[in-house]
């Protein structure tokens, strides 16, 4: 597929705003063509189901009725599926093209929204290390060798892209907004006061429950529940978009994106599968307005923490640790899960309750900024992720 062409004066027009850094020739044609995507999901995305491990012997009495029915799921292996919503992640695996790390973490376990996604965005070792994002520093650190381009897309950058380094950034217009994030945030806020969270909590199911009934007849048409055609189309168009900004001439190599909605507390079977949904149109529209350039591309699509393992009383889960994170491009190996696997048996339970993660999220991210953008190791060892002698990096991905 021939990748568009997509014009500032385009985007001004259909009502967006964008200012845009960077750029250049470089002495190495292959570094320079080479790209990452990061897509942030925002709430704490639910890994076991991302990424149901259905062959595990205790997923199914743990989740209850959130387990993804072996006969949904999207089969990866002889214990691992991904959600039925993933279509385009699954034809991207059985391609060699995407992977998973399904026991995944930041270094942070206070299970805080504002925390942890300030960790997972800093690439600091504790909450608030450093003031600028891990991408800003990879722009700053890259910058003496050769010059490369970054861009935020969303309402406001975030931190993951703020720091000295020069970025560009891009706001879809009207489709983006905050709404999606305020029950996370305000769970936050309410989780010292027992009356007022367990109204959030009493709220936040009522409302699920009516948007089900609203979007019932799209799941009786074989659509998403909660997602109609024009939203699918909609993140597809933002996915196309970046690649189109991607393939320009001296345009963004590393590109952050945001998306919102993943905290489940309550009716996770009808919150769920819009935002998994959402997520694989926008990266079908990434992977295909790429085209041949599909092939330099590694995306990482990361959560600031997991859910519990354990469905809880209102059809739900509750702030957790360990998650799924998906590595998809044309760039990468083909392989099996990324890390271990630590089974679901109680004792193997981070604090009972939780995945234990058996990766650091750094260290994942160390590998594919060394091995595939061209990051020195030095650098990410002391300016890039500080303090973090202890993430080895993942080697072999690219």
């Amino acid at each position: 597929m021939t990748s568009p062409v997509i014009s500032r004066r385009l985007l001004l027009a259909a009502g967006a705003s964008i200012t845009f850094l960077g750029g250049g020739a470089y002495a190495d044609e292959t570094l320079n063509r080479r790209k990452l995507v990061v897509v942030i999901c925002r709430g704490g995305m639910d890994g076991l189901s991302v990424s149901p491990p259905i062959g595990d012997p205790d997923y199914a009495n743990l989740r209850g009725s959130i387990a993804i029915p072996a006969s949904a799921a999207l089969k990866l292996d002889d214990t691992f599926a991904l959600h039925p919503s993933l279509t385009t992640v699954h034809r991207l695996a059985l391609a060699g093209q995407a992977r998973i790390a399904p026991a995944i973490a930041s270094p942070d376990r206070a299970r805080s929204h504002f925390e942890a996604q300030d960790v997972l965005e800093s690439g600091a070792s504790k909450v608030y290390g450093v003031s600028s994002g891990f991408l800003n520093r990879t722009l700053a650190s890259l910058a003496p060798q050769r010059k490369v381009a970054g861009l935020s897309v969303g309402a406001t950058a975030p931190l993951i892209l703020r720091g000295k380094a020069p970025a560009g950034s891009w706001s879809p217009g009207a489709e983006a907004n905050d709404l999606p994030r305020l029950p996370g945030l305000l769970t936050d806020l309410y989780a010292g006061d027992p009356m007022l969270a367990a109204a959030l909590a009493q709220g936040l199911q009522t409302e699920a429950m009516a948007a089900s009934a609203e979007q019932g007849q799209m799941a009786g048409g074989g659509m998403t529940p909660g997602l109609g055609r024009a939203a699918l189309a909609s993140s597809r168009k933002l996915g196309t978009t970046l690649a189109g900004f991607m393939t320009q001439p001296n345009g963004p190599q590393i590109a952050a994106i945001s998306l919102d909605g993943f905290d489940t507390h309550a009716n996770q079977n009808n919150a769920l599968p819009p935002r998994l949904a959402g997520m694989d149109a926008l990266l079908d529209g990434l992977s295909s307005g790429l085209g041949d350039e599909w092939k330099n591309t590694v995306v990482v699509c990361a959560t600031e923490f997991g859910r519990t393992a354990k469905v809880n009383g209102t059809g739900g889960t509750d702030h957790g640790t360990g998650s799924t994170a998906l590595v998809l491009g044309g760039a990468l190996k083909k392989g099996g899960i990324i890390g271990d696997w630590p089974t679901l048996k109680q004792q193997a339970l981070f604090e009972n309750r939780d995945t234990a993660p058996t990766l650091d999220m750094r260290g994942l991210f160390k590998g594919v900024l060394a091995d595939h953008m061209g990051v020195d190791r030095r650098a990410l060892e002391g300016d890039v992720f500080p303090d973090s002698a202890g993430a080895a990096p993942v080697v072999g991905l690219v």
